[in-house]
């Protein structure tokens, strides 16, 4: 099978242990991007993640997990995703995601979904970092996802 490598990345006002932190404890992650989390990320760990879309969780093992610079999990189908934190400048940090997808027949759509996904992951971030509260914009997306569920002529 055929894998491609979707890229997303953000320059934060922040420091990279910051941004780190908002990924790995399950108290910050839940404030921009997720519903819940079983826990905190650490190397070798297994946590579950209940996203905002209604009745999506996935769980996921941490391959990696280096303070403050990286992140690297699988998920439950065996994809990976890396999370980078690296300093931009004074009191920046450039957040860097990079998600597996494999070839299937609606490649290209799960491709445009996934860096999608991550790209409204990292201004919610980048929102919730720098002024202390989400804008909610992975919820309002999670709201659309989860209305084109019920009918699809809602759409994404």
């Amino acid at each position: 099978m055929t894998t491609i490598v979707a890229k997303v990345s953000q320059l934060i006002h922040c420091e990279a242990v910051d941004a780190f932190e908002a990924f790995a404890d399950p108290d910050k992650i839940t404030r921009f991007w997720l519903r819940a989390a079983s826990g905190p990320l650490s190397t070798g760990s297994k946590v579950e993640w209940s996203f905002m879309v209604p009745g999506v969780m996935d769980s996921v093992t941490v391959l990696t997990c280096t303070r403050p610079s990286s992140i690297e999990l699988t998920w439950s189908d065996g994809s990976m995703t890396r999370f980078e934190f690296s300093a931009h400048a004074q009191g920046k940090t450039k957040v860097s995601i990079e998600a597996e997808v494999t070839a299937t027949t609606d490649f290209i759509e799960q491709v445009v979904s996934t860096t999608e996904g991550f790209a409204i992951v990292l201004c919610d971030l980048k929102t919730y970092l720098e002024s202390g509260q989400s804008a909610n914009l992975v919820r309002a997306k999670a709201e659309l996802i989860g209305a084109s569920m019920i009918d699809p002529k809602l759409g994404v």
